[in-house]
């Protein structure tokens, strides 16, 4: 858990303008400065097509963390590294309404259910999901039918669950993940336009232990 991680944000075409924000420590950033809690969670750029308002767009990961060792717990959990992500991300929201903001990334969390069906863990994971709706950013998937479902269909998970596996474990593979970890959020006013699909059939899959997920804004 103490690997070094790097979120990123990339332009490929030439048809579009990336201006990237530098991040900069929380205590080196000054007030109007993008300030991150730990470095390689948060990767933020404003992105311009031609004729097209800019959109902000951002890259999120989430690593897993562990209780203080005066617990004695053995537990890993992710909610506070992305409320932490949450938090810094949150510069790049000004007004109530009106910003343009594409957010995505690993979360290592869970959508609409808790670990074996556990309410407490279930409680945990809803604070991410409606703390980005407090923001003003709406989850817009990747949901059913934009993705395969798993198969068979596990325990912990509701029937009415629209969730798409897009991680395996190293005991699994992707025919048989069974977890979303990876979720795409937007601003409400472009929420109805983005399409968010799992590539998460086997032959799509790659040779990642996380499926991609592709975003398109009309």
């Amino acid at each position: 858990m103490n690997r070094p991680w790097r979120t990123a944000v990339v332009g490929l075409s030439d048809r579009i303008e990336v201006e990237w924000f530098e991040p900069k420590s929380l205590a080196e950033a000054y007030p109007g400065e993008f300030g991150i809690s730990r470095p390689g969670t948060l990767a933020v750029a404003q992105v311009t097509a031609p004729d097209e308002e800019p959109i902000i767009v951002a890259s999120l990961y989430a690593p897993w963390e562990e209780p203080h060792a005066s617990t004695g717990s053995s537990w890993i959990y992710s909610d506070g590294s992305v409320h932490r992500v949450i938090s810094d991300l949150s510069a790049f929201i000004g007004r109530q309404a009106g910003h343009r903001i594409i957010a995505a990334g690993d979360l290592n969390s869970l959508y609409g259910y808790g670990e074996n069906g556990n309410p407490y863990w279930a409680s945990r994971y809803a604070t991410v999901f409606e703390r980005m709706a407090g923001l003003g950013l709406e989850f817009v998937g990747p949901q059913v039918p934009a993705g395969r479902q798993a198969e068979p269909w596990p325990n912990e998970l509701p029937p009415e669950s629209e969730n798409v596996p897009t991680f395996h474990t190293n005991h699994q593979t992707p025919a048989t993940a069974t977890r979303q970890l990876d979720f795409v959020f937007a601003s409400k006013g472009l929420a109805d336009k983005v399409q968010v699909r799992a590539l998460n059939q086997v032959e799509d899959w790659g040779p990642s232990d996380h499926c991609r997920v592709g975003i398109e804004v009309p």
